[in-house]
């Protein structure tokens, strides 16, 4: 008999979501669950969809063909933060890069550093970010994601539908988790450092706004560009937990106008 291509689901691939932010129409949410099912992937969010019961609707389950187990798990959030708010590593997809967001990294690139960030603590988990049908992400969603990835194509025409990009992007995914069967650490072995959460960076970051103004470093009524390179910043650097409770106990200290 020919040997079948086809394997099993890797387990990393159950803590992968992929966010739809601001989706219109409902046959791309089923087309959506469908090429992620397709690939292993199981969790699907949406932010902010035209329809609050997009995924219910007959024509998401006719695109879903089949895959109505990621339909009836769909949760909806009312922003972007809180749907990645669990996340470890956000991956913004776009076509374009954006003002003060990260440098776009090929899907494979993007994928394997995803698989990396999973291995490195079974708590960890990643969000793969796609914007509405006709606008994509805004400059605010990819520059709140620690990555953007872009699917190469020609540059006379990159337009792809929202299905067919998580298409893309799941196979990716999928190649990487296979491709490192590591993906979780083995029985006895030392995690890697585990990292903050998305909620807890935009944590830091709302203190350490307020913070700034307190000591006049930060003009609320003119802030230029400051919060954005701030951001850029901390998403860069990867925090750990305890690294982000060291720097907000720095910024009491600020507001308090130094020790007492």
């Amino acid at each position: 008999m020919p040997r079948s291509l086809h394997a099993g689901d890797p387990a990393p691939l159950a803590r992968v979501a992929f966010v739809l932010v601001g989706t219109s129409h409902p046959g791309n949410v089923g087309a959506a669950a469908r090429a992620m099912r397709t690939m292993g992937l199981i969790d699907l969010r949406l932010v902010a969809p035209r329809f609050d019961d997009v995924a219910e609707r007959p024509e998401a389950r006719a695109f879903a063909s089949g895959a109505t187990g990621v339909l009836d798990g769909v949760r909806r959030f009312g922003t972007l933060a809180e749907a990645i708010g669990d996340a470890a590593l956000t991956v913004a997809v776009s076509a374009e890069p954006r003002e003060f967001g990260p440098e776009p990294a090929p899907p494979e690139v993007c994928a394997a550093d995803a698989m990396a960030v999973l291995a490195a603590d079974p708590g960890h988990r990643v969000a793969f970010v796609f914007g509405a049908e006709r606008t994509g992400l805004s400059i605010d969603e990819v520059q709140a994601c620690g990555r953007l990835t872009s699917i190469p194509a020609s540059p006379t025409y990159s337009s792809l539908n929202l299905a067919q990009a998580v298409q893309v992007l799941a196979y990716c995914v999928r190649r990487a988790a296979l491709a490192a069967p590591e993906g979780a650490p083995a029985p006895g072995a030392r995690p890697g450092p585990r990292l903050a959460d998305q909620r807890a960076v935009a944590g830091l970051l709302e203190h350490g706004e307020r913070a700034l103004q307190t000591i006049g470093f930060l003009d609320p009524r003119h802030p230029k560009k400051l919060l954005p390179r701030l951001r850029r910043l901390l998403l860069r650097a990867r925090l750990r937990p305890e690294e982000v409770d060291l720097l907000r106990g720095v910024l009491k200290l600020m507001e308090r106008g130094g020790p007492r």
